[in-house]
C-alpha cells in the first residue's frame, strides 16, 4: 500500500478552515461566582451555580434553565415528544456475532436468539437495537459490502414482529466486548492501511494510537485508497439505504449515526480495557496525530498566534489525574481561561461538531424520501457520552478532554444541540439509571445534572431526546429511576434503549422486576 500516504498531506481542502463554533453565551442565572476561586472548594459548585431542586421520584437534583422565546415557534417539531408512550428498544448482545474459522463473520447462537426475541416480544419490547458494523460489513476490502448476515437478522426480528433501532457503526468494539478480547474491529483493510500510517487513528500526548475509530483529522483527508473518511461513511450509509430501502419507515423506526468511540460524538480520552485510564481520572485531549496537529497550526495561525499551534496543552495532567493541582483545569494564568485555553477548547470541541455535521449532513440528505412519505416513520439519531465525573467543578475536565467544551461558565451542549437541529437529528444520552448519590462525593459525579443540562439545551432547540441506560440495570430501584427520568415532567423522551440483552436479563429474578418495567413503560403516564 504505497499509495497510502500519498495524497494526504498534499489535500487541501478548503472547508477545513473553519474551526468550530464561537463561545456560547451560558444563562446568568446558572452562575454565582464571587465566592469560588479554585478547584479545591468545589464542593461548594453545587449550592454556588444557583441550581433549583425539581422533586421526582427518585430525589433528582435538576438545574432549571429558561428557554429560548426564539426557538418556542419550532415547538411543532416534538409533537410526538408529547406522546403517553415511550417505546423501548432492548440493545442486542454485544457478542451477536463471532468471527468463524475462515475470518468471516457469522450470527452466533442463532436458537437462542430467535428464544429471546419472542420473549420479549411477549414481555412488550417495542423494538430491537442493532449495531450494523462498518467492520463486517465492509470488512475485507473497500466498496465491498455483504450486508448478508444483517438481512438474516433483521428478517428475523421483523417475523417476530419488533421494530428496529439501527446503530450504524464506525468503530471498534474489541477492548469493550463482554470476553476483554474478540470482539469486532474496524474493516481489515482500514487496518492495513493503520499499519503503515498510525495517524489515521486519534492519539494522545505520548504518541500512542487507539484503533477504536478514525480520527476527525482524516475527514477530508484521502487516505483511504482515494477516500476520504467521510466518502467512506457517506459511501457506507448509501449502500445500506439502497438495500434495506423496504425496511426504513416501516421496521426499522431509528438510525443512529457513529460519529465517534462507542459510536458516540467524543474524543476517545478515556479508554477503556487497555489500562491506561480508570474512573474517576480526568482523561488526556486526543489531537496528536499529524493531521489534527496540522489543523491546529493552521487555527493558531489564522488567531495569529502561530505559537499555539505547536502542541495541545501542556500542563494538563495526565488520564488518571484528578483536577486538583492540574493547572490547565485551575482558573490560573495558564489555565482554561486563558486566552490559549479558550482558543484551544474552542478548536478541539468545534473540530468534534463540524465532524458530526457533515456526517449527519449526508445521512439527513439520505433520509429525507423516507420523512417525506407520510406513510413511513423514521428518524436520525446521534448519540453523546454521558460524562458525568467532575461535573461540579469549575472546569469539568473530564467533559473538556472528552471534547465537550462545558464548564461553569459555557453551556457546551447548545452548539451541539443546534448543529443536531439543523440535521432534524434527536440526541441520544445515557445515564438515565443513575443518581448523583451512587458514587463517592469527593468525584463531585452529577449524572442527574448533566441529564437536566441535557433536557434544557434540548428542549431549548426543539430536538428530541433519547435515552439510555450506561450500565445493566435489573432492580427495581434502578429501573423506577430510568422510568422517571423517561417520564421527567421536563421533557418526555422519545424512546429508550435498554443496555442490554443478555443472559442475565431472562434470569428469575430479574426477569420478574423487567417485565412489569416493560408493561409500564408502554402504558405511559
Amino acid at each position: 500500500m504505497g499509495m497510502i500516504e500519498s495524497g494526504g498531506v498534499a489535500c487541501k481542502c478548503t472547508g477545513r478552515r473553519s474551526y468550530g463554533f464561537r463561545e456560547a453565551t451560558f444563562h446568568e442565572n446558572r452562575i454565582c461566582l464571587s465566592n469560588l476561586r479554585n478547584v479545591s472548594m468545589t464542593p461548594l459548585l453545587q449550592n454556588g451555580l444557583c441550581f433549583t431542586r425539581w422533586p421526582s421520584v427518585a430525589g433528582t437534583r435538576t438545574c432549571i434553565l429558561s428557554m429560548d422565546d426564539r426557538e418556542k415557534s419550532r415547538s411543532t417539531i416534538l409533537e410526538s415528544s408529547r406522546q403517553k408512550r415511550v417505546p423501548l428498544y432492548v440493545m442486542m448482545p454485544v457478542d451477536t456475532f463471532g468471527i468463524d474459522a475462515s475470518g468471516s463473520p457469522r450470527i452466533r447462537k442463532i436458537k437462542a436468539l430467535t428464544v429471546s426475541l419472542k420473549a420479549l416480544k411477549l414481555a412488550g419490547v417495542h423494538g430491537i437495537a442493532v449495531e450494523v458494523w462498518w467492520g463486517i460489513v465492509e470488512r475485507f476490502s473497500p466498496l465491498a459490502y455483504n450486508w448478508s448476515l444483517y438481512e438474516k437478522l433483521f428478517q428475523l426480528i421483523s417475523q417476530m414482529g419488533l421494530k428496529l433501532h439501527v446503530a450504524l457503526s464506525f468503530h471498534s468494539n474489541r477492548r469493550t466486548s463482554s470476553s476483554g478480547s474478540g470482539g469486532v474491529s474496524l474493516p481489515l483493510w482500514i487496518l492495513e492501511i493503520g499499519e503503515h500510517n498510525k495517524d489515521i487513528y486519534y492519539q494522545d500526548q505520548n504518541g500512542f494510537s487507539n484503533d477504536a475509530y478514525l480520527t476527525l483529522g482524516v475527514d477530508q483527508i484521502p487516505v483511504f485508497c482515494g477516500r476520504t473518511a467521510i466518502q467512506c461513511y457517506e459511501d457506507f450509509m448509501f449502500s445500506f439505504f439502497n438495500k434495506f430501502d423496504s425496511f426504513i419507515g416501516n421496521v426499522i423506526e431509528e438510525i443512529s449515526v457513529g460519529l465517534g468511540p462507542s459510536g458516540e460524538l467524543r474524543y476517545p480520552a478515556h479508554p477503556f480495557g487497555d489500562g491506561r485510564w480508570e474512573f474517576p481520572g480526568i482523561g488526556e485531549f486526543q489531537c496528536y496525530d499529524k493531521y489534527m496537529m496540522e489543523d491546529l497550526r493552521m487555527a493558531a495561525a489564522q488567531e495569529g498566534k502561530p505559537q499555539w499551534g505547536d502542541k495541545g496543552p501542556q500542563n494538563a495532567g495526565y488520564y488518571n489525574s484528578l483536577p486538583s493541582g492540574v493547572p490547565f483545569f485551575g482558573e490560573g494564568e495558564e489555565g482554561f481561561l486563558s486566552d490559549y485555553g479558550r482558543f484551544f477548547l474552542e478548536w478541539y470541541s468545534g473540530r468534534l461538531i463540524q465532524h458530526a455535521d457533515a456526517i449527519l449532513a449526508k445521512a439527513a440528505n439520505m433520509l429525507k424520501k423516507y420523512q417525506e412519505n407520510k406513510r413511513t416513520t423514521v428518524i436520525l439519531v446521534a448519540k453523546i457520552g454521558g460524562i458525568h465525573w467532575w461535573y461540579w467543578t469549575f472546569s469539568h475536565p473530564a467533559e473538556l478532554t472528552s471534547g465537550y467544551y462545558n464548564t461553569a461558565y459555557r453551556d457546551g451542549y447548545d452548539p451541539i444541540a443546534l448543529m443536531l437541529s439543523r440535521h432534524g437529528a434527536a440526541l441520544h444520552i445515557s445515564c438515565l439509571e443513575m443518581l448523583d448519590s451512587e458514587t463517592s462525593p469527593a468525584y463531585l459525579c452529577s449524572p442527574e445534572g448533566l441529564l437536566e443540562q441535557i433536557r434544557t439545551v434540548s428542549k431549548k432547540r426543539t430536538i428530541h431526546l433519547i435515552g439510555r441506560n450506561t450500565n445493566e440495570q435489573f432492580d427495581k430501584a434502578g429501573l423506577c429511576q430510568i422510568y422517571a427520568n423517561c417520564y421527567h415532567p421536563k421533557a418526555v423522551v422519545r424512546a429508550f434503549t435498554f443496555f442490554r440483552m443478555n443472559d442475565k436479563i431472562f434470569r428469575v429474578e430479574n426477569w420478574k422486576n423487567f417485565v412489569p418495567f416493560v408493561r409500564k413503560m408502554s402504558t405511559g403516564l
